[in-house]
């Protein structure tokens, strides 16, 4: 790279498609021992309950746990947090929990009924899971957004109780989290984290409730609890380090563009930032004035590695070819800061979610646009969703034949039964084709 902060790549150079895929061949890999340890703390939870909460919690955040059993934040505390806030971080929280819910309650799934001409009536009924998990990062790290991004849209669909964990190492409770699950209508908050807290929310304890569906953010050690818990419970997804590709134009002010990817590139070493752009001298003069700007930021080492392992400028010969490339990234998050982004819009086929327009920075949606800011990462936008108010509802198919219309689909379904050698529901079925 020749001392420069990030790499710069060429669309149209031979071995592109090689350099690009070496770029995203980042899957977090299941190390083997973080799988064991893993395991081996799900087994202790399953078999001893509270106790083996309590035992762990004690050796990983170095905090007892009164009476021996899983520690609790009641609703007053939760209440007295929200009150302690300064006013303006208070309503900032509270605009977005309300942004973030009309989104929610907007793209609520809703069943349906149709009837076919002999009678039968077909549909589909939808409801809310019983009871959510969500976990929420603690200790060095203050989420309060997570918690409103996870527990609002639970909210929204009708989910009839939220139960959520935060590990407090050394008993630190952060004002901000507790403040933002009193807004979102958290019901129940344990102060345990780790793959632990994922066990005990997946099978239950004496104290904690066991959930349908477990969802939010974690380190290594809570997502491959995840992975293991689910078919127990549902998961969101097993997310890997946060990613944003810009479209770049070179309208927008360089300084815009460079604390975008810097925006990314803080979460920590593993996030990637990518920009892609056809004009070679706009990209020369984010090269340049990235090392000042970096130097000014709030976290330069963990930007500085973040950018050297993962991120990448790269020159494409038009917009078109730069919308192709962004297609194969399948980025979690797609700015498209040039002059025209909805001509653009057409051809984008993967991305977690698309910020249309040089204002439209990717922060504003981490925290208050209203869409959720948990995205499929890793290249999974090519076939997954962002996290929403229907990942909490389920489908129920209805089928209510008449008579008349059993008589007619009997023979359909006898037929094919035959066919594959199942005699009673041949059977089953003719029984229904009437005399």
């Amino acid at each position: 790279m020749s001392g420069d902060l990030m790499r710069r790549l060429d669309a149209g150079a031979a071995g592109f498609d090689g350099a690009l895929s070496a770029l995203l061949d980042r899957l977090p890999e299941r190390d083997e021992e973080v799988r064991a340890i893993v395991a081996g703390i799900i087994s202790e939870v399953r078999r001893d309950g509270d106790a083996a909460v309590v035992a762990q919690t004690r050796r990983l955040d170095r905090m007892e746990c009164a009476d021996g059993r899983v520690p609790e934040i009641p609703q007053a505390e939760l209440r007295a947090a929200l009150d302690r806030l300064d006013p303006k971080l208070r309503d900032a929280l509270i605009t977005a929990r309300d942004r973030i819910y009309d989104h929610a309650e907007a793209q609520a799934l809703h069943g349906f009924e149709q009837e076919d001409d002999h009678g039968n009536r077909l549909g589909m009924r939808v409801t809310p899971i019983d009871r959510a998990g969500i976990y929420v990062p603690g200790g060095r790290a203050a989420y309060p957004s997570s918690v409103l991004m996870n527990a609002v849209p639970a909210r929204a669909a009708g989910v009839a109780e939220i139960v959520m964990c935060v590990p407090t190492p050394d008993g630190l409770r952060n004002d901000t989290v507790l403040a933002a699950a009193a807004l979102a209508g958290v019901d129940r908050v344990f102060a345990i984290g780790g793959a632990q807290a994922v066990a005990a929310m997946a099978y239950g304890t004496e104290t904690v409730p066991a959930v349908d569906k477990i969802v939010g953010p974690g380190n290594a050690y809570v997502a491959e609890a995840k992975r293991q818990v689910f078919g127990r419970v549902g998961i969101d997804s097993v997310a890997g380090p946060s990613e944003v590709c810009i479209i770049a134009d070179g309208s927008a002010p360089v300084e815009w563009m460079i604390q975008d990817i810097f925006a990314q590139a803080e979460h920590d070493e593993e996030a990637q930032s990518i920009l892609i752009c056809p004009d070679a001298a706009y990209l020369d003069a984010i090269t340049a004035a990235l090392p000042a700007a970096l130097e000014a930021t709030g976290r330069p080492d963990i930007v500085r590695t973040a950018l050297a392992d993962r991120g990448a400028l790269i020159q494409v010969a038009d917009l078109n070819r730069a919308v192709a490339v962004a297609n194969v990234i399948a980025p979690e998050h797609l700015e498209l800061a040039v002059r025209e982004p909805e001509a653009l819009m057409a051809d984008i086929r993967h991305a977690g979610a698309i910020f249309v327009g040089a204002h439209t920075p990717e922060a504003l949606g981490d925290y208050c646009a209203g869409p959720n800011h948990v995205l499929p990462t890793s290249r999974a936008a090519r076939y997954a969703s962002p996290l929403g108010t229907y990942e909490f509802q389920k489908r129920s198919s209805i089928v209510a034949c008449s008579p008349r219309g059993a008589a007619k689909l009997a023979p359909v379904a006898a037929a094919i039964a035959d066919a594959e050698g199942l005699a009673a529901h041949a059977t089953s079925a003719r029984l229904r084709m009437g005399k």
